[in-house]
């Protein structure tokens, strides 16, 4: 895999800018800096069933995040900075732990962390079009997705090429060998190396593809595939078409270590029609193989290590419907509320059921879910820009299904404000 990358960087290099040069057109290290910085109110309440113990967390988060420009010349130099600090409210001895929420990292006597702290730095060089960076990384690649849906971000150490050489075509490779967790300040996550690589084209207006792989050592070996297609019809409708799908190779060890088969293939299409406010949405998802779909989490917990929101996938609300052999179906409707006089208010909702689980218990588990979400974001004055944002989700599995999923009513509601300083 580190071969392919480096002849992709070389081929990249290498190649004739299809449009104008980004580096030629940069205004320097300091005139093209930026500050921004990001607030971020965020509660999660699960009450869960069947006699489990209800977790919650609640958290105030300061993200700050300094960009620079690029220096002047044939090749241009820059730094990145990232500063990140969250305090908790809620949750703290017998609420917290919950991994799907993981906001605070508990301490050796089950106490979730007070406050948290982290930081980080990246060095990047400029060619043309073509960026290549070290440090503290947040890709948000189908194949690798750093979580930025809690509280504070989960990042990554090591490198990344960014190409988009030729107009419509981005290419992405990269080598990273560390994992920061987003609840905890350490280092220690667990993960050995991941390399990966890939390209997203847009070939005209309406159709788009992506391809992506990736190598998790001593865990997995993924591939992905992504297709869009848009279909305008008369003023202010669209279909809208969206294909994604994995294939996963289990190492032998890691298979062991969880207990199951090595193999996974799932994939989803979506069919969305927009009518002005309106959007009407069905869906279909399926898993196939010896085990079910498997991202996310940390290494030394027994996860995968490749980003908490690689499921790029049509079902994945709270349940991500990725159990073995599933399959899944969901209709879903979401209202913007602009065309009624109230702009920046919105509404979704949606109803998904699976079945056909596998589990020790069952070849036939179920579960299904209806979610709700109300988001509002102000749109002009002082407060520009701050968004509401409340989620509420009913999810009930089978009992036979009880070692894949549980069953549980989840809310989450967050605030946040971005503003840029300069």
């Amino acid at each position: 895999m580190k071969n392919k990358l480096s002849l992709i960087a070389l081929g990249l290099i290498a190649a004739t800018p299809a449009f104008a040069s980004q580096q030629s057109e940069s205004q320097g290290f300091v005139d093209d800096s930026h500050l921004d910085v990001f607030l971020r109110n965020a509660y999660i309440n699960r009450d869960y069933q069947d006699g489990l113990k209800d977790k919650a967390e609640w958290g105030q988060g300061i993200i700050a995040t300094f960009e620079s420009g690029f220096t002047q010349g044939v090749v241009g130099f820059g730094v990145d900075g990232i500063a990140q600090y969250g305090v908790r409210l809620d949750g703290g001895r017998g609420r917290s732990g919950a991994g799907g929420i993981d906001f605070f990292a508990q301490d050796n006597d089950g106490r979730a962390k007070s406050d948290l702290a982290k930081f980080g730095a990246t060095v990047k060089a400029r060619f043309s079009n073509t960026v290549l960076s070290y440090g503290t990384q947040r890709p948000a690649l189908p194949i690798l997705t750093a979580d930025d849906s809690r509280l504070l971000y989960e990042t990554y150490t090591g490198t990344l090429l960014t190409s988009k050489e030729i107009d419509g075509l981005e290419v992405n490779a990269g080598h990273f060998t560390d994992e920061q967790r987003k609840s905890d300040d350490s280092h220690n996550s667990g993960l050995e190396s991941i390399s990966f690589g890939g390209a997203s084209y847009q070939f005209n207006d309406q159709f788009s593809g992506a391809i992506y792989a990736s190598h998790i050592e001593d865990v997995m070996n993924k591939q992905y595939l992504g297709l869009n297609y848009k279909q305008p019809f008369s003023t202010g409708q669209q279909l809208v078409l969206d294909f994604n799908g994995y294939n996963s190779r289990l190492t032998p060890g890691y298979a062991e270590s969880l207990d199951t088969g090595r193999s996974n293939s799932i994939w989803s299409l979506a069919a969305s029609y927009i009518w002005d406010i309106h959007t009407f949405k069905i869906a279909y998802q399926q898993s196939s193989g010896s085990t079910g779909y498997n991202y996310g989490g940390y290494r030394n917990q027994g996860g995968v290590g490749d980003g908490g929101n690689t499921i790029w996938l049509a079902n994945s609300y709270w349940s991500d419907f990725n159990g073995e052999d599933e399959r899944s179906w969901q209709a879903s409707y979401g209202l913007d509320f602009a065309g009624l006089g109230l702009p920046g208010l919105s509404w979704t909702t949606a109803y998904v059921r699976g079945d056909n689980i596998k589990t020790s218990q069952t070849s036939n588990g179920k579960e299904h879910e209806w979610f709700n979400q109300v988001q509002y974001q102000v749109q002009d004055g002082v407060a520009k820009d701050l968004k509401f944002k409340v989620r509420y989700s009913v999810l009930r599995v089978s009992n036979n299904a009880s070692d894949y999923n549980v069953s549980g009513n989840e809310v989450r509601v967050y605030v946040e404000y971005p503003f840029n300083v300069f």
